[in-house]
């Protein structure tokens, strides 16, 4: 075995010809996230406001604030018209539920896929396979700032940690997806995050994996990674104590009951991890359906006017129009191209109905 070369003459050693590139590969640069919020600047007044709606989210989630977290819009961002006028609806309706519920529009602009499919706008903004990412990375944050300027808290699912430089700036809340849970790389980027993160159980339904990830994010680390240059760096965070979990379901069926809620509860508090819930009312909590969302929100309201204060929000998946279509060259306007979701007329229905629910019985949430 040959001894190992001592580091000091490491510099020295002879430049030897670069190996043959890698044919299955090839590499287009991007801007750098300093590049991109160069381009598109947060101003002051709009960095304070992020700030303050951040702090508002963390004062639901830590129980000082008995309102319900509610983070509907979406399954995926991919026109940027329907989702401006997604965003002024709901500063409309925000304006009427604030007294019992805190919104937020979920703003996906990645979307993690079990085999292959439509990556979302930050990889594929012109939703024709070409691969525009510098494209996608700006229409992305252009659309994100539009959004935070109507006044709305955005939420975002973190799937690439090298994208994160590019939009954390712009986010009030975050969610890390089942299948990336267990992703150290994930742990370690949401350590370093400001931001409130929620992760979900596991595809299977598990609570092991996302408990696992709140203790690590939760957590300094040291890592590889990326500074807003874009160079290599070892990254140094000091922990995120804005880590809560995410019922979603799992293969077993849905995790949103009681019993569930009970169980997801005891296993936190095993841990010595606060209890602080979110249902997504979307995925395995509804078998699929949008249709179905309604009546997971029905039973949270149920659980938290019965006492449970751990609950403290829910997801919803909401467009629009009703439902979900395929990727084509005729889209109907305001319907997903991803999962399915409930129409704006049934989120606006159900969300006010649940806002009188809560208001009615607002003083024994405290």
């Amino acid at each position: 075995m040959n001894a190992p070369v001592p580091a000091a003459t490491i510099k020295d050693l002879p430049v030897t010809p670069a190996a043959p590139a890698n044919t299955r590969r090839s590499a287009h640069p991007l801007p750098t996230p300093a590049q991109l919020r160069e381009r598109f600047p947060v101003s002051r007044a709009l960095a304070e406001r992020i700030d303050q709606q951040r702090q508002s989210i963390r004062a639901v989630l830590n129980g000082e604030d008995d309102r319900l977290l509610v983070v509907t819009g979406p399954c995926s961002l991919h026109d940027t018209d329907s989702a401006i006028e997604y965003a002024e609806r709901l500063a409309q309706l925000s304006a009427q539920v604030s007294d019992r519920m805190l919104l937020v529009m979920r703003a996906y602009v990645e979307k993690p896929r079990t085999t292959i499919g439509w990556k979302g706008m930050l990889y594929d903004p012109h939703l024709d396979g070409s691969g525009d990412m510098a494209e996608g990375l700006a229409l992305s944050r252009r659309l994100m700032l539009a959004l935070v300027e109507l006044g709305l808290p955005v939420a975002t699912e973190l799937l690439q940690p090298l994208a994160a430089g590019y939009l954390d700036d712009l986010i009030g809340w975050a969610a890390i997806g089942a299948r990336t849970s267990e992703s150290q790389v994930h742990r370690e980027m949401v350590s370093g995050l400001d931001v409130p993160v929620g992760f979900k159980n596991g595809t299977d339904g598990s609570l092991t994996i996302a408990c696992d990830a709140m203790g690590s994010a939760a957590h300094p680390h040291q890592h590889f990674g990326v500074d807003e240059l874009g160079r290599p760096a070892l990254v140094q965070t000091l922990g995120n104590p804005d880590v809560h979990l995410v019922l979603r379901g799992g293969h077993a069926g849905p995790n949103y009951a009681a019993e569930e809620v009970a169980a997801a509860r005891a296993a936190l508090e095993k841990r010595g991890i606060a209890a602080k819930l979110i249902v997504d009312c979307s995925h395995a909590n509804s078998g699929k359906d949008p249709l179905r969302q309604p009546a997971v929100l029905e039973s949270v309201i149920d659980q938290r006017l019965a006492g449970d204060s751990s609950l403290r929000g829910v997801m919803i998946e909401s467009h629009l129009f009703d439902g979900s279509q395929p990727l084509s060259g005729n889209l109907a306007y305001g319907v997903s191209v991803t999962d399915g979701c409930l129409g704006w007329a049934g989120t606006e229905q159900t969300l006010l109905r649940a806002a009188d629910r809560l208001a009615g019985k607002g003083a024994a949430l405290g």
